[in-house]
């Protein structure tokens, strides 16, 4: 039976790492939005696209229910997890707390490179007209500026939130037509950095998540 799931499609047979391919390419089609929320994910599809059994099939859908991208439904079996306005309310309160934290610790160690890489980032999410990168470039800017922190823990911990939240991010940028004002407030967080301003730093890029999470929110339906 053909499947018509938007998969890149991979003849994996019996590999060892089987069930990593099979997860890897789920999740990337889901964070990257190509799987839309409450999309069926059926074990038999999925095995037959990749060629494998349905045993790393199994254990890739356990994988990515573990990080709440997938969840299973009475009658329904595994589906591609959606977002409440509570949970996107609870993560992005938690990444405000986390990524103030992080990029705080990361201002006095921050290299030149890591600088440097930011500014392009930043350039670029001005730069496109590809609304499909925006959310990435985004993750990536960030990132840039949290790396040289060391606080691998943390960052884990914002990947996991980013990975919930990152498909939702293109449409409400879209929708609020938002990527101006993320470049201004991008910029400040990179000349508060390029200046050695860790407190400012902290500052704007609380101010810059609260105002992402009120627009989401109010995009999912509701305000605070």
């Amino acid at each position: 039976m053909a499947s018509n799931l938007k998969l890149k499609s991979i003849d994996i047979g019996n590999r060892a790492s089987a069930g990593s391919i099979v997860y890897d390419s789920l999740r990337k089609a889901i964070i990257d939005g190509e799987l839309e929320d409450g999309t069926p994910l059926r074990q038999d599809d999925i095995a037959c696209q990749f060629n494998t059994s349905r045993i790393p099939v199994r254990e890739a859908l356990s994988k990515l229910e573990q990080e709440g991208l997938v969840t299973n439904r009475r009658y329904r079996g595994a589906v591609v997890a959606g977002i409440s306005h509570r949970e996107a309310s609870e993560i992005f309160d938690f990444r405000i707390l986390m990524e103030s934290e992080v990029i705080a610790a990361s201002v006095p160690k921050m290299t030149s490179a890591s600088l440097s890489k930011a500014r392009a980032y930043c350039d670029e999410f001005r730069r496109t007209d590809d609304s499909k990168s925006w959310s990435k470039l985004n993750r990536k800017f960030h990132y840039s500026l949290y790396r040289d922190s060391g606080l691998k823990y943390h960052l884990d911990m914002i990947d996991n939130a980013l990975d919930r939240t990152e498909r939702y991010v293109d449409t409400q940028l879209s929708i609020s037509h938002g990527v101006e004002k993320a470049h201004r407030e991008h910029l400040a967080i990179l000349e508060a950095c390029e200046n050695g301003n860790a407190e400012l730093a902290a500052r704007l890029t609380r101010e810059h998540i609260s105002s992402v999470r009120d627009e989401l929110l109010e995009h999912l339906g509701g305000g605070r």
